[in-house]
């Protein structure tokens, strides 16, 4: 009867020896998987998961992660053509119509030393305005399809955001009071330095206060704080929570305006992340508020 339990209890621990065999093989193969799939997903590698374990389970899941991330590769790959498709386009027709739009202002120049009645100085007037809209947008297309090719707003260097905030709303002062704003910039008593490019920085808030300017019920306020934030905010009215949500999105306009392209906060927000930053728009209590963050010293 002893022999008996004896070899039952060898049994028993045999069995539980190729269990934890198995569970410990398995285990190597889900950290092989693991690995893999993330080196795939990192370098963008053709080189499949490859497994060391004979487990025909875990070969059969492998198997199936392969096909999904070639698929997922070619997605990528087909996106990443569509995207340089569309860059080639944008820039390619700026450039198209920057051409007879100089021309066009070099023949209304010419037309303006002629002897014009009133009549046609009016129109000429008219034609004068919507020329002048169309190579300002022209300009602004062409703007965001250099930052979009290329990533000239890369290099950094060390600088002030309070000098970099007063400079900018000097030069849109005059601006502002046009509009009938009067700007509330709050800057705390502490210098704030960051290492962002210097252009790509005044382009952001040039587009930030450009864009207050445009939306804007009369109100603006910008407060920088000692972490690197700023925060800007202004009453509008005509915008919704829905509205916001697509400000950034490329050419989105609010309302078909003439001085409505679309893109300069999908420029701020493009701005801003090649400098390791990030742009955020909220819509509270009919004001638009919109969140700047640096990586700051």
């Amino acid at each position: 009867m002893e022999i008996w339990l004896i070899l039952l209890l060898a049994v028993c621990v045999a069995v539980i020896l190729i269990l934890f065999g198995k569970i410990a093989a398995l285990h190597g193969a889900l950290e092989e998987m693991n690995r893999d799939f993330a080196r795939q997903l990192s370098e963008d590698t053709n080189v499949g998961i490859d497994l060391s374990t004979g487990d025909r389970h875990a070969r059969r899941l492998a198997a199936e992660i392969n096909r999904q991330l070639k698929l997922l590769r070619q997605e990528r790959l087909k996106y990443a053509r569509g995207d340089q498709e569309l860059k080639t386009a944008i820039t390619n027709i700026s450039h198209d119509l920057r051409t007879p739009l100089t021309a066009i202002s070099g023949y209304l120049e010419l037309t303006w030393q002629e002897d014009i009645t009133e009549q046609t100085r009016r129109y000429l007037e008219i034609i004068s305005g919507r020329v002048a809209v169309m190579r300002e947008l022209t300009e602004e297309l062409f703007r965001y399809s250099v930052i979009l090719s290329e990533e000239i707003y890369g290099s950094s260097e060390r600088i002030s955001l309070q000098a970099a905030v007063e400079e900018c709303m000097a030069a849109y002062y005059g601006a502002f009071v046009q509009a009938g704003i009067t700007p509330d910039i709050r800057l705390p008593e502490r210098m704030v330095y960051v290492n962002v490019n210097r252009k790509g920085l005044s382009r952001v808030l040039s587009n930030i206060a450009a864009n207050a300017i445009k939306y804007s019920d009369g109100d603006f306020r910008l407060t920088l704080q000692e972490n690197g934030e700023i925060h800007c905010s202004n009453r509008a009215a005509k915008l919704d929570a829905v509205k916001v949500e697509h400000l950034f999105d490329r050419f989105y306009t609010v309302e078909n305006a003439s001085n409505s392209t679309g893109l300069g906060l999908a420029i701020a927000r493009t701005l801003m992340e090649q400098m390791q930053g990030t742009i955020h728009a909220e819509y509270i209590e009919e004001s638009l508020h919109i969140t700047l963050r640096f990586p700051i010293e």
